[in-house]
């Protein structure tokens, strides 16, 4: 059975369904949870999976303590929900392949540094965009430019809201990701 390390830096929605849905898998389960923030309610919705939990600074992700606690936890693979830092490039060498990320727009499109969350859904309605989506792609060194693995697409209309978007964008995440991180592992 693979071991799944969730990284996480906030509220845990996306979190939350991959925990509920490998709790019956045969395939892999999600033996850590970890966050940079001792404040993420992400920690708080893993204790009803019985999941361990970890926070780590933002020095103990650039100098490998974090790689450390990951293979304590035997991971196999590491899924990124929400998580806001940069991965270090020891990090990905790490675990080559292994890591998992998934993005709130319809990538190349609204991707890179400081496009996260509501500024991506506002970037997309400012634009016009008649679509958005999700993007689930392996991690690299660049933010958001790692080889695809799936996208989903939604339909907008110019009245939605960044709000609105990004009600149908949670939906398409909470849909497919854990979905398509089983169909990888």
């Amino acid at each position: 059975m693979k071991k799944l390390a969730i990284l996480a830096s906030g509220n845990g929605t996306n979190a939350e369904k991959i925990m509920e849905y490998f709790q019956k898998s045969s395939k892999a389960k999600v033996a850590l949870v970890a966050s940079n923030k001792k404040s993420a309610y992400v920690l708080e919705r893993s204790k009803k999976f019985n999941i361990p939990t970890r926070v780590f600074s933002k020095e103990e992700l650039q100098n490998g303590r974090l790689i450390e606690i990951l293979r304590q936890h035997k991971t196999d693979f590491i899924i990124l929900a929400g998580f806001l830092l940069q991965l270090p490039e020891a990090l990905i060498k790490a675990f080559p392949g292994k890591i998992i990320n998934i993005h709130p727009a319809l990538l190349p499109k609204y991707g890179g540094k400081g496009m996260y969350g509501q500024h991506v859904h506002q970037a997309v309605k400012e634009s016009g965009d008649s679509e958005t989506g999700i993007t689930i792609h392996l991690v690299n060194e660049n933010y958001d430019e790692g080889k695809i693995i799936f996208q989903a697409a939604v339909s907008i209309d110019q009245g939605d809201s960044p709000e609105e978007i990004a009600e149908k964008v949670h939906a398409l995440e909470h849909k497919y990701y854990p979905n398509v991180i089983e169909s990888l592992i």
